[in-house]
């Protein structure tokens, strides 16, 4: 047994982080983005096409842990950056307080949200984002629904796991009559 504690801030290894999501919650940030007009009103919302673990191709949310030693801003702002690129120029909002909370259970039926790997905790936000675009990592596509589209059928059932709950939700939040 070592007595140095480690000091370098970020995140588990592969094994540690599956043995930690079997015995405790593991904290998300969630981010709808959106484009708004000038009287602040949302015209419409961003979607990341990926592709998922089994081979399916679904729309989701940008969506992220939150590290150790990592203010959720922080957290925020990095997954923002992952997923739609350097110039997207988010626009955090001032309070960090998210429109909703979203629990993920690895057991379906307890909310809305189910996440088969873990629980999680997720604080939502909508963040407008006014730059360029341009998906990263493993997005395959970003694209832009106006609010009455992006609730429709068709996306809705694009989108696992909750996500299409949490997106409705955002736009109710934001005064979107859809």
């Amino acid at each position: 047994m070592s007595d140095m504690t480690e000091t370098t801030p970020g995140w588990l290894s592969s094994d540690d982080l599956e043995m930690a999501r079997a015995h405790m919650p593991i904290l998300y940030v969630e981010a709808v983005p959106v484009r708004v007009d000038d009287s602040g009103e949302v015209t419409s919302v961003g979607l990341l096409l990926r592709m998922g673990p089994e081979g399916t191709v679904s729309r989701t949310l940008v969506s992220g842990r939150v590290l150790h030693h990592e203010r959720v801003r922080d957290a925020l702002l990095r997954h923002l950056e992952k997923d739609l690129g350097p110039v997207a120029l988010p626009r955090v909002p001032a309070s960090l307080q998210p429109f909703t909370v979203a629990e993920y259970f690895p057991t379906q039926g307890i909310t809305p949200f189910h996440d088969p790997r873990q629980h999680a905790v997720s604080l939502a936000y909508i963040v407008p984002v006014t730059g360029d675009c341009r998906p990263r990592q493993d997005a395959l596509d970003l694209v832009w629904f106006s609010p009455q589209e992006a609730v429709s059928q068709a996306v809705q059932s694009e989108m696992p796991g909750g996500h299409g709950v949490l997106l409705k939700q955002a736009l109710a939040h934001a005064g979107c009559a859809v």
